[in-house]
């Protein structure tokens, strides 16, 4: 059955204490815009004490916070006969590898192409609990980010995984070129990220009601220029690997949000013109099968686009 509403419940702890409810409501929805949340506090859907508040209010510590998340508008997305590559597939779930362009499911100004089309005419029998715009989907990338993805097919299927994100069980790998040479052979990045005060399209630490975030890397192979690396984030927050490579001086190549507006030399200019898009792929991914129980693993190879880059940079090394 397609939930009509999610209801959330929030306690305001002492360091969101003071702090109006808009800037509140953007760090524990941090998924949502700035004008996304107004719309929810002005239709009455955020309560305090079971009354509708102000984006003003300010809380106080201990209040307790009630979101009703209203279901999305129905757009009943369409199947389309979109070609996929399908790695794994059974009754329970769908594992595909998505190419870059593609956007995972319908949303604003885009209703047609996306992976939920191409998922809705080759499964007949997707989850229902995505709703209609989003049916089966329990994790997304990024439009120009390719890789491995997975969908449910059913309601069982599909509350198994989102539990298993919920709880970090999931294990994701990402593969990145980014600029720079980064010494050092393993680390971690660690910020609170959230909506860019000054750039709502963009995600930084410098947001003042940021959430955890957790990327741990490995250096896999080196250039004149860039760096290949292995990333697995800890927490999924939105854009977070690009974001967290960007922000320590390590942008990923091509990243036309996160990058440099102009690249640094003719090698990283000519690498970038190779892929065109952010050189982010979603190599891995492994989780507990929801109708087995065992742990499956499943892999999407380096596209085309990343490789050429690859190519191109080991032959100026050479």
């Amino acid at each position: 059955m397609v939930k009509e509403e999610q209801k959330e419940t929030f306690e305001i702890t002492e360091e969101m204490s003071g702090k109006r409810a808009d800037v509140v409501l953007a760090h524990f929805l941090s998924d949502h815009t700035r004008s996304q949340i107004k719309k929810l506090i002005d239709e009455n859907n955020v309560l305090v004490k079971g009354q509708p508040i102000k984006p003003s209010k300010k809380f106080d510590k201990g209040e307790i916070i009630y979101v009703n998340l209203p279901a999305p508008v129905s757009i009943d997305a369409e199947p389309e006969d979109i070609d996929i590559e399908v790695i794994y597939e059974d009754s329970s779930i769908i594992v595909s590898n998505k190419p870059a362009g593609m956007v995972v499911h319908p949303g604003a100004g885009v209703k047609t192409g996306t992976l939920v089309n191409a998922l809705l005419y080759r499964c007949k029998d997707l989850s229902g609990i995505g709703g209609k715009i989003r049916p089966g989907i329990v994790h997304r990338l990024d439009k120009d980010t390719s890789g491995v993805i997975v969908a449910a097919k059913n309601d069982q299927a599909h509350n198994s995984l989102v539990n298993q994100f919920k709880a970090r069980e999931v294990k994701k790998r990402y593969l990145a070129i980014v600029e720079g040479n980064i010494k050092e052979d393993s680390g971690s990045f660690a910020s609170q990220i959230g909506r860019d005060p000054n750039n709502r399209i963009k995600m930084s630490s410098k947001s003042k009601a940021g959430r955890e975030s957790l990327t741990l890397w490995n250096v896999l192979k080196r250039f004149n220029s860039t760096s290949l690396v292995e990333a697995e984030p800890k927490t999924g927050r939105t854009h977070q690997i690009r974001v967290h490579f960007s922000e320590n001086g390590f942008p990923i190549l091509a990243d036309k949000v996160y990058g440099h507006k102009k690249q640094r030399n003719e090698v990283l200019t000519k690498a970038a013109k190779e892929i065109g898009r952010q050189a982010l792929h979603a190599s891995k991914i492994g989780f507990m099968h929801p109708e087995t129980k065992k742990w499956v693993e499943f892999e999407a190879p380096i596209p085309e686009d990343m490789q050429r880059a690859l190519s191109y940079l080991e032959k100026i090394q050479d």
